[in-house]
């Protein structure tokens, strides 16, 4: 298995690149295109504290002992084709032994998940949004019948507490005068608490 690990470009540029470019490699490689993978992790490269994205890339091939001896022509591939989507590009290879490498396939499934056996959900809230029911009726008619008993008993229990003998039309609460207390006569008298 070959694996290619391109650092310092977004993951969709990856997907893209290995969907247009895995064939040909595997012609360079002398291999099948099913023993070629690319990683691209969600991560960046940094030069003295700034992120490089698309500006330097790091491409490093991890493969058996035996592509060595294609590795100029993979190493001359990869420069030329990053070339239109990075400003600078450099490749790294690393090899292993073939006998260094240990792989476990579920007979029971694709080896690789394809175009043509991929399984796609149906959503179906995405369908709910398109056709809502709207509640037409009174959001707030039970909060505003509690309202309106809470102001007429508010109001009837103001009345009660007035002095029939006032004829001022202040808050007897905040006062007319600039202390906040009211010279009104009745004002002598005890209010009771609500």
């Amino acid at each position: 298995m070959i694996t290619i690990s391109i650092l310092g470009l977004d993951q969709y540029v990856v997907g893209h690149y290995s969907g247009e470019n895995t064939a040909k490699l595997a012609r360079l490689f002398e291999t099948k295109p099913e023993n070629i993978n690319f990683y691209a992790p969600e991560s960046f490269l940094f030069h003295d504290g700034i992120e490089q994205t698309s500006w330097n890339t790091l491409v490093r091939v991890h493969a058996p002992v035996r592509c060595r001896k294609v590795q100029d022509l993979v190493a001359k591939y990869l420069l030329a084709t990053l070339e239109g989507i990075t400003i600078h590009v450099a490749v790294e290879f690393y090899y292993y032994q073939e006998t260094d490498r240990y792989e476990k396939v579920n007979k029971d499934y694709p080896r690789f998940i394809t175009e043509a056996n991929m399984v796609t959900a149906e959503d179906d809230e995405e369908e709910e949004e398109e056709n809502p029911e709207l509640y037409e009726g009174n959001i707030f008619k039970e909060f505003e019948s509690q309202l309106q008993g809470k102001e007429s008993k508010d109001v009837a229990h103001d009345a009660h507490e007035q002095d029939a003998s006032c004829t001022c039309d202040h808050d007897h609460e905040k006062g007319h005068e600039e202390g906040g207390a009211c010279s009104c006569e009745h004002d002598a008298k005890p209010k009771s608490h609500r």
